[in-house]
């Protein structure tokens, strides 16, 4: 689950008021927002801007649902702050119709967007020139990645590879189950076994449904 909202409180303003997103691509516990929130804070403090809401998310930037971002979207309608400031462009979207539409949100209530990465801010028209740009180079990336998937895949199908989730042997399946039953984390259990949280998972549920 992603999380929600996190709203700020400050004392009296003292320069545009600022809304931070973050994101991580997933729930796994090695990945955390805090980083990104940490460099936008010392921007913000730089720039002089007063930080009012802080929405994070942890899930795929491909899922248009992500609570964090619907929540900003809406406080964006209510125009609760002038600008909104990311670590970088492909967390609002990795995909181009996304950031569009996240952008043109924007445009329509007169809120800028500034990417930490590349330094770009869409107050400026240059900023907003090389955002378009770098929402291209975002979605160019991203399809890259697919490609080369693609092309894992279909080799390894060529070389009558056996394509699937991975089979645990019958000794750490035995582990496993011995440490689910010791009442142990699973997360704890997959770093103990250096195997991943989703296949202790699968033996806990089939211990649990018989």
């Amino acid at each position: 689950m992603a999380r929600t909202t996190t709203r700020l409180k400050n004392g009296g303003p003292t320069g545009p008021r600022t809304a931070l997103y973050v994101r991580v691509s997933t729930k796994n516990g090695r990945q955390t927002t805090k980083n990104q929130e940490r460099e936008l804070r010392a921007v913000a403090q730089r720039h002089g801007w007063e930080i009012v809401s802080v929405f994070r998310d942890r899930m795929s930037g491909t899922n248009d649902q992500r609570p964090g971002l619907l929540a900003l979207l809406k406080a964006v309608q209510r125009k609760e702050f002038d600008r909104v400031a990311v670590w970088s462009t492909d967390r609002l979207g990795r995909s181009m119709p996304q950031l569009v539409r996240v952008l043109e949100t924007l445009k329509a209530k007169g809120l800028a967007l500034y990417d930490h990465r590349n330094s770009l801010d869409t107050s400026t028209p240059m900023g907003q020139a090389f955002y378009y740009m770098s929402g291209i180079f975002a979605e160019i990336e991203r399809q890259m990645i697919v490609e080369r998937i693609h092309a894992g895949l279909k080799r390894a199908k060529a070389e009558g590879k056996r394509l699937g989730r991975p089979t645990l042997s019958p000794e750490i399946e035995t582990r496993v189950k011995d440490q689910l039953a010791g009442k142990i984390p699973v997360r704890k259990i997959a770093l103990a076994l250096n195997i991943a949280p989703g296949s202790v998972m699968r033996i806990k549920k089939k211990m649990t449904t018989g």
